[in-house]
């Protein structure tokens, strides 16, 4: 004989209590926001001179010739235009893609490249790509911000190569791989974000050799390399002999040509191009094909070195601006870089200070910088901090320089 049990009948004129709805994913409870994203919504207000976010300057983007490309392609190709694309990417983009890269001194094809939405994507597939959870990333010290939230989604145990002025120490990269026996390193060798650094020839021969000889994966960064405004230009890791077959280089348009595109791409080894692309169709099926056909014709009908060149002058200009003021706006004993390109520049302020804790009243002066705790793997240096000096004109770097001043002068000193 069978028993039926029935739950108790809710007291007459009383609801039932719904249960809580599931508990969010574990990777979600523990990667946090970006700290440049949080700053952003801050400082919105249009009167805060923003030296925090990393936004290229708008009245110097190319609307026009943007604007044509777009109404070209959807002209005389809509159907192609409004349509799905394979997941690799247009045809038509990634043979330029691997034009522009071959005529850099490494040699490309079209084969070679995947188009993803923003080069952030690509570092998202790669981790899901070459990451399990528990696996051990290198970075360097500090480190790109998404970077860190990309690896930490992946369940990735993140640790920091210690270097110096020139960026990682091939020597200390070597004993971590022996130590930590890491899946992959994840470099900016190129006006670093954020400490605006550029390895040396030399360093970056130095770290494919130890990538060769120890089979180590490198994720060479480089959204920022053509916006040099100074000195000689730099190979590419992943065009030295060592690093050749298992380098991955991630570039974007979204420093030059414009943010709003989301158009990236990554160069890749067959394989784990592959694997990527797989990736991909699980994340969004491909990269808008109106996005990818109008940067195609942009780059076959306009001169995108010669917009690069001009882009680069201004922000040469900027940063001379920045760098001129910047004695006065920080405390006696501070230091900073100064890049050769980019758009950044790293500030260590004397010991004691701590730039997260001096933020409020900084923007209370209508100012803002990026703390520069966040980006770090390990123990960070709260006396540091990163300015972006593109985004404003000189005058208005002077202005926010002197709102610094002020803010950091009224601020709470550090401790004696």
């Amino acid at each position: 004989m069978t028993v039926t049990e029935t739950a108790p009948a809710a007291p007459a004129g009383s609801a039932a209590v719904p249960a809580p709805p599931p508990s969010l994913a574990a990777r979600v409870r523990s990667v946090g926001g970006s700290p440049v994203r949080d700053i952003l919504a801050v400082t919105a207000r249009p009167e805060v001179i923003n030296f925090a976010g990393g936004l290229p300057a708008p009245e110097l983007f190319d609307a026009e010739g943007i604007a044509a490309a777009y109404r070209d392609v959807l002209a005389e190709e809509p159907a192609r235009a409004l349509q799905y694309s394979t997941t690799e990417g247009e045809p038509t983009l990634r043979a330029a893609l691997a034009a522009r890269t071959s005529a850099r001194g490494l040699a490309t094809d079209a084969d070679d490249v995947l188009v993803t939405t923003g080069s952030q994507q690509a570092l998202s597939l790669l981790a899901t790509a070459l990451l399990e959870p528990g696996d051990t990333v290198l970075v360097e010290r500090p480190c790109y911000l998404a970077a860190l939230q990309a690896f930490g989604f992946a369940g990735a145990r993140v640790v920091a190569v210690p270097g110096d002025e020139d960026g990682i120490d091939p020597g200390a990269l070597e004993e971590l791989v022996v130590r930590e026996r890491p899946r992959l390193l994840y470099t900016v060798p190129t006006f670093s974000n954020p400490t605006g650094r550029t390895m040396p020839a030399a360093r970056r021969a130095a770290v494919a050799e130890v990538a060769g000889r120890c089979g180590l994966w490198i994720v060479e960064d480089d959204p920022y390399g053509e916006l040099r405004f100074e000195g000689e230009r730099v190979p590419w890791i992943a065009s030295y002999e060592g690093a050749r077959d298992r380098t991955v280089l991630l570039g974007s348009f979204s420093k030059v040509m414009a943010p709003g595109l989301r158009l990236g791409w990554l160069r890749a080894p067959a394989a784990l191009l592959r694997a990527c692309a797989v990736a991909k169709q699980a994340a969004d099926l491909h990269t808008p094909t109106v996005n990818q056909l109008a940067a195609a014709r942009y780059l076959a009908d306009r001169d995108l070195d010669a917009h690069v060149a001009r882009v680069a002058a201004a922000y040469g200009t900027r940063r001379d601006a920045m760098l001129a003021g910047l004695a006065d706006a920080l405390p006696q004993g501070s230091r900073w870089t100064r890049p050769e390109g980019g758009m950044f520049l790293w500030v260590r302020l004397p010991d004691g200070y701590d730039t997260t804790a001096l933020l409020p009243d900084v923007v209370r002066h209508d100012v803002a910088y990026v703390p520069g705790a966040p980006f770090h793997a390990d123990e960070p240096d709260r006396a540091t901090l990163r300015l972006c000096y593109v985004t404003q004109t000189p005058d208005e770097i002077a202005e926010g320089l002197r709102r610094l001043a002020e803010g950091l002068g009224q601020a709470v000193r550090p401790r004696a």
